[in-house]
């Protein structure tokens, strides 16, 4: 077990009394000598700053065979780097009273660290070291490599786990968004090294990094901190070229499973965050289902016939792939009810929309809710503000949210639901075949 600091104590008291953000934000886009670029909302009312940042290309570019490469590379980087080994790494960031993780994810490697203003310089030297030098020592390799194996086993067990892999296989083919982002055992264990090593100098460059800083700095001082932190990366990341893939779609598949309860999952084609369409697509989905208790397919499923104890959509945007998904879980013996009940849900969707005021309702929802899901803390500020750079929507995006909302009209969202699900959907069930269909 580590022990703790006073720092590390203080910097947990002040998480505590953080309120959730209540005035505008106010970005601001600041840009280092060396040309690295970052989005900025200033917060001098508490002494703590978060960066957060992305490097495009996560396990997406694991080569064939080494399938996890970059989850297990995204598990190292606070375990030793430059000339400090895993403990006294480990040791300096927690009496710095610092937080420090990373996350490969399909289609980027995230990061994020949250320290104490007064001690930025030296949390953000860690920060360096990890991005720039990891150490990639044996023991800590090996012992993540552990961790990593554990869960794999452990999802093998799991029949819903290995159901939407099964999916994904169905639905993308040869396509990376097909391979479990930890890997196999097999792929796994035959990572090296030196593959950790090339795989971070490949990755790792300015031409792929989007960067939010939320808190305690001011624009000079960090645009002097970019160049600190990542300025010495490479210039340009050399990334393998993933295609676009359109979702096999109009199948069933069918994992067979003695569960006292079936899963059920509906894939239909989804829509670009950048289609001139995506807002009538996201109030349609949320009156679908992504409103939970509000939606059509709660309503039908949970409060009418009591099939499950939820029902929900949601749209899926990822830089290769789109799709809408719907999913539930119910009894073993009600899985043909239920599913005949989301279906015919969606075909009145599909045939008639939603009414007006299902629609003012929705945008009234969407609109408030993006606050309390966005910008409640400084954490929450800065993935977004990554995500709005990766998303390409804009610095004055929060500002005109509202408006390109309340720009949907009826139409818009009717012509939206034919468009997205008028194909028949991939169906994955997880149950008994006999109740499976």
């Amino acid at each position: 077990m580590r022990g703790f600091s006073m720092a590390g104590v203080l910097f947990a008291f002040i998480l505590l009394l953080v309120a959730p953000v209540q005035a505008a934000v106010k970005i601001q886009e600041v840009k280092s000598e060396k040309g690295v670029t970052a989005w900025l909302v200033e917060d001098h009312s508490i002494p703590i700053v978060t960066f957060q940042f992305a490097f495009e290309g996560g396990s997406v570019q694991d080569p064939v065979g080494k399938e996890g490469l970059a989850n297990l590379m995204s598990g190292l980087f606070d375990e030793g780097a430059g000339d400090l080994d895993s403990e006294a790494f480990q040791k300096k960031l927690q009496d710095l009273g610092a937080e420090m993780s990373f996350r490969a994810g399909s289609d980027a490697i995230t990061g994020q660290v949250r320290m104490l203003s007064e001690n930025s310089d030296e949390v953000l030297k860690l920060l360096r070291l990890a991005i720039t030098s990891p150490r990639f020592d044996t023991d800590p390799v090996e012992r993540i490599r552990g961790q990593i194996a554990v869960q794999i086993r452990s999802d093998e067990k799991d029949p819903n786990k290995q159901g939407y892999r099964a999916l994904e296989k169905a639905i993308y083919g040869d396509h990376p968004y097909a391979r479990p982002d930890e890997g196999t055992l097999e792929s796994i264990g035959s990572i090296t090294t030196a593959d950790l090593k090339a795989f971070h100098r490949k990755l790792f460059a300015r031409s792929n990094i989007t960067i939010g800083v939320v808190g305690d700095i001011d624009a000079a001082t960090l645009g002097k901190a970019l160049d600190e932190v990542f300025g010495n990366l490479p210039e340009t990341a050399d990334l393998t070229p993933v295609a676009t893939v359109e979702p096999t779609l109009d199948q069933e598949v069918n994992v067979d499973y003695p569960l006292p309860q079936s899963t059920i999952q509906l894939v239909y084609p989804g829509i670009e965050r950048d289609d001139p369409e995506f807002f009538a697509a996201y109030l349609m989905n949320h009156i679908l289902g992504g409103g939970t208790f509000s939606s059509h397919l709660f309503t039908e499923v949970r409060e009418k016939r009591g099939l499950a104890y939820g029902a929900t959509s949601y749209l899926m945007s990822r830089n290769h792939a789109q799709t809408l998904a719907i999913q539930t879980a119910t009894r073993a013996e009600q899985a043909s009810q239920a599913l005949a009940v989301i279906e015919d849900v969606v075909a009145k969707m599909r045939d008639k929309g939603p009414s007006e005021a299902e629609l003012a309702a929705a945008k009234t929802y969407v609109i408030g809710a993006y606050a309390i899901n966005n910008l409640d803390s400084s954490a929450s500020i800065a993935r977004t503000l990554v995500g709005l750079q990766q998303d390409d929507l804009g610095i004055d995006y929060i500002e005109k949210r509202a408006d390109l909302i309340n720009a949907v009209t009826l139409d818009d969202v009717k012509q939206a639901a034919r468009r997205l699900l008028t194909a028949k959907p991939a169906v994955l069930i997880v149950g008994p075949a006999q109740n499976g269909g």
